[in-house]
């Protein structure tokens, strides 16, 4: 009965992903874009979709079963910060997109302001490649402990079918496939979550007695870590905002912000925000609480590896039907971010690397492939987990282009050089910050984020730009 109801719901996903060819028109600008003419609902639940991965699902349970209450400042900070992002670029994306004829997030950033930044354009497409490839691998890697922790399979094999998937829907519809399965993928999302949190819940004896129960394991319901460095005040202020940086990271998620460079109409984007922000805050709630119920029902995991424990507790507690469901819930979670992800790195390799642009469409679902490949061999080697991939390639995205995005949105002009700096400032910071072991402490998408703009600031004044009145200026020819 598992099996069933989890190939029903793919096969259902898939159907929805297979026929959005038929609204095809063979074009880049369709296949990249769905020619930007996406609806604000849709818009809205496939951003919340793309965003709530397979991390969530699997990263954040195990985060969550190790550390307790704390976890919620990544709730919190990620959505307050996520938010303040929108009020800064989405708008201005969207329109700067549009204006330029671009159908990438590189290609939208390097002309900007009327430029051909080649260079800058190469290092964005380039760093989208390496890391938002690793994060796909980490989406494929959560389907195959899925599956593992279900049915016993083994992991590789998840992994292989969220990539047969996610390469047969995206060759199909392009991104058009994609955010229609996002929708789905949403609604079956939030029914596995809520099941899975009212039957917790309730096989614990209710409310009042799960609090007790949480309550009696040690620390665990404290609101901070209580090994954090920097004395009683910083170290948890520190932490909270660390994980305000990583919402507001969001702004250099290439796969998300394409979703809002396909809405229809930029009027339109407080709907868009209306969607996106309610979902996001019920479904990111509702985790936080499953997550928390697994040291309840899961008290002891012995050697078990801790992003297991929420399909590992839907065994314990749900029926076969429901189990399958719950499994088909995580799938849709990996895939709705996977197909997206592979979908932004075949943007990138074939419209921002290669010397000339690919324009057949035969030519840009080759690519498609190529890219779920690549990132099905990340996933297949296994070495490290979900909840560390995702978050070294979203930290480093966001610390590589919002400070940039930010500044671009303020119509602040940037040479070539000063942006590659910039960009280049944020990823390294991020880099030395995860070998120096820190970002158990701070977010480390915190002191890159803030790299990028101390980069900003020293530029300007070394090379003599910086006037604390006047933008910079610069020949936009």
């Amino acid at each position: 009965m598992i099996v069933i109801s989890f190939v029903v719901c793919l096969g259902l996903i898939l159907m929805i992903g297979l026929s959005s060819v038929f609204l095809s028109r063979g074009t880049k600008n369709d296949y990249y874009l769905a020619s930007r003419d996406v609806s604000p609902m849709f818009v809205g639940l496939s951003a919340v979709a793309t965003n709530n991965s397979g991390y969530m699902f699997i990263g954040v349970m195990g985060f969550t079963y190790t550390v307790g209450l704390s976890a919620i400042w990544l709730m919190v900070g990620w959505i307050v910060g996520d938010f303040l992002a929108s009020l800064f670029i989405h708008r201005h994306l969207r329109r700067r997109s549009e204006a330029e004829n671009e159908v990438t997030f590189a290609g939208a950033i390097s002309s900007w302001h009327g430029t051909n930044f080649r260079l800058l354009r190469v290092l964005i497409a380039l760093i989208t490649l390496a890391f938002l490839g690793a994060y796909a691998a980490a989406q494929m890697s959560a389907g195959g402990k899925a599956l593992q922790a279900l049915l016993g399979w083994p992991p590789a094999t998840g992994a292989i079918i969220s990539a047969v998937m996610v390469a047969g829907y995206c060759m199909a519809g392009g991104i058009r496939a994609s955010i229609w399965t996002d929708v789905l993928q949403s609604a079956i999302m939030i029914v596995a979550m809520v099941l899975l949190g009212y039957i917790a819940v309730t096989a614990a004896g209710g409310i009042d007695a799960s609090y007790e129960q949480l309550a009696a394991v040690p620390g665990f319901l404290d609101w901070f870590p209580s090994d954090l460095p920097f004395g009683d005040f910083w170290g948890p202020a520190l932490f909270a905002i660390g994980w305000l940086f990583a919402g507001f990271s969001v702004a250099g998620q290439p796969h998300i912000m394409v979703r809002f460079m396909t809405l229809d109409n930029d009027d339109r984007l407080t709907q868009t925000r209306a969607w996106y922000y309610g979902f996001f805050t019920l479904f990111y709630g509702l985790a936080t609480v499953v997550g928390l119920m697994t040291k309840i029902h899961l008290p002891d995991i012995g050697g078990m590896d801790p992003e297991l424990v929420l399909p590992t507790m839907a065994i314990e507690l749900m029926p076969a039907l429901l189990v399958g469901l719950m499994l088909a819930g995580i799938f849709a979670a990996t895939m709705s971010t996977a197909d997206s992800l592979v979908l932004s790195c075949s943007s990138a390799l074939t419209h921002d690397l290669m010397p000339q642009r690919m324009e057949k469409p035969f030519h840009l679902k080759l690519v498609t492939i190529m890219i779920t490949a690549f990132a099905l061999a990340i996933a297949l080697s296994g070495t490290q987990s979900v909840f560390s991939l995702v978050i070294l390639a979203w930290s480093l995205l966001g610390a590589s282009f919002a400070p940039l995005l930010v500044l671009l949105a303020r119509d602040v002009k940037l040479s070539e050089p000063h942006a590659i700096i910039m960009v280049l400032a944020g990823a390294m910071t991020v880099i030395l910050w995860r070998e120096l072991g820190w970002q158990s402490y701070i977010f480390e998408g915190m002191p890159g984020i803030i790299a990028g703009f101390a980069a900003f600031a020293i530029y300007r004044l070394v090379a003599g730009e910086y006037d604390p009145g006047e933008k910079a200026q610069q020949d936009t020819a």
